[in-house]
């Protein structure tokens, strides 16, 4: 084991289940900052720290903790048995918990309780308040009774504390949930080397995912908004022009890729992902995988050579185009493709199934790179031009 697995495996170890801190919440300073006073009756002001009386928290707030607390202890021990505990049983208990929430801080929701996705809006309105511990014993109430609109809610509204993915992942593996695969690394500030090689391994495997038909439709339904956008006569001109970009973008990144290659888009184009992780994860990959992410890779090398015209299209969400954000960009699959060369040299050149992908993209890699030595010169020329005609 790594020493960055060995600090992964500790840091994630060090958070536990077993018990709620006293304040599993944060508090509202408001009420405590203005009874604090210095301890003694001259306080040496010049040195630190100074000590203070007075701590005490508000009788709302103090409620409000035991109601967090009562909830998390007696979901940790029905979940110690989840035979004897039912989805129906879990759904009562949650939702009467949230409802307390939503009633002390007075907020609307919007929907009736009869509606179906009642708890999935008491997770999005009210799941802020509840705290990272509660919110993780939830999201294993959720995974266990295999609710997955909650734990697609509590993934992507920021809930879930990075701790918990080293859990959450493999158990989405799993059950083949590609969607929230996919959730995990676009919201998780930070993925450990183990999830992020059983992500890789998951979608670089050669058996077919039913997971991955829902994310395939989701790019499918993105390109086709994207047509539909860059053909409407009547959206103003600057915004027509975004819609043509990213119909250009959307099906550069959509035709061509299998479904499981549509969900490595949501990784390569993460800025969330360190390299070091990235890294550790590549290495670990087997023959089979490592010639699937080359030739993965290779596509995009492909297409970003066959479609200059394919850039960056940050304006697209404002069409609704929400999926222009997690286009790979050049330089997120040149800097990927520099890692699978440095980790696997050595195996890559011992190998020969390898050499006439690593030949192709030498290709392609020189083309590229003859284009924006090219584009470099007439740039400076351009500069140039520019400041003599300030200058004169």
């Amino acid at each position: 084991m790594t020493l960055l697995e060995l600090i992964t495996k500790a840091s994630a170890s060090a958070q536990t289940l077993a018990t709620l801190p006293d304040y599993p919440v944060v508090l509202n300073p408001d009420s405590i900052f203005p009874i604090l006073n210095p301890k003694g009756d001259e306080p040496n002001m010049s040195t630190l720290p100074i000590l203070v009386t007075g701590w005490q928290i508000s009788e709302s707030d103090s409620k409000f903790v035991d109601l967090c607390k009562n909830f998390f202890n007696e979901l940790g021990e029905k979940l110690k048995n989840p035979m004897s505990f039912s989805k129906e049983e879990f759904l009562g208990m949650l939702n009467k918990f949230l409802e307390n929430i939503r009633e002390k801080f007075g907020i609307q929701i919007g929907v009736a309780s009869s509606n179906d996705g009642y708890s999935r809006v008491l997770v999005e309105k009210v799941g802020f308040f509840m705290g990272k511990n509660v919110a993780a014993l939830v999201l294993e109430a959720c995974i266990t009774f295999e609710i997955w609109e909650l734990v697609e809610a509590l993934i992507v509204n920021g809930f879930v504390g990075n701790s918990c993915y080293s859990n959450v992942v493999p158990r989405l593996v799993v059950k083949e949930r590609s969607d929230l695969l996919c959730h995990c690394v676009k919201h998780a500030a930070d993925l450990g080397p183990t999830e992020l090689r059983l992500i890789l391994k998951y979608f670089l495997s050669s058996q077919k995912h039913a997971g991955v038909v829902n994310v395939r439709k989701e790019w499918e339904r993105q390109a086709l908004l994207a047509i539909d956008k860059a053909s409407d006569k009547n959206l103003p001109r600057k915004k027509a022009v975004v819609a043509k970009e990213a119909s250009i973008l959307l099906m550069v990144a959509y035709d061509g890729f299998s479904s499981s290659e549509l969900c490595l888009h949501y990784l390569l184009a993460s800025a969330n992902l360190d390299e070091v992780v990235l890294s550790s994860a590549i290495s670990k990959l087997n023959g089979k995988e490592m010639m699937s992410l080359i030739r993965y890779l290779g596509k995009w090398l492909k297409k970003y050579e066959r479609f200059p015209q394919a850039v960056p299209c940050p304006k697209a969400s404002t069409l609704g185009l929400k999926a222009c954000d997690w286009v790979p960009k050049l330089e997120d699959v040149v800097k990927c493709l520099g890692i699978v060369l440095d980790e696997n040299f050595s195996a890559l050149v011992l190998h020969p199934e390898f050499h006439e992908e690593l030949r192709s993209i030498e290709a392609i890699v020189s083309s590229l790179a003859s284009e924006a030595r090219f584009a470099c010169l007439v740039a400076n020329v351009a500069e140039n031009l520019k400041s003599e005609v300030q200058g004169a």
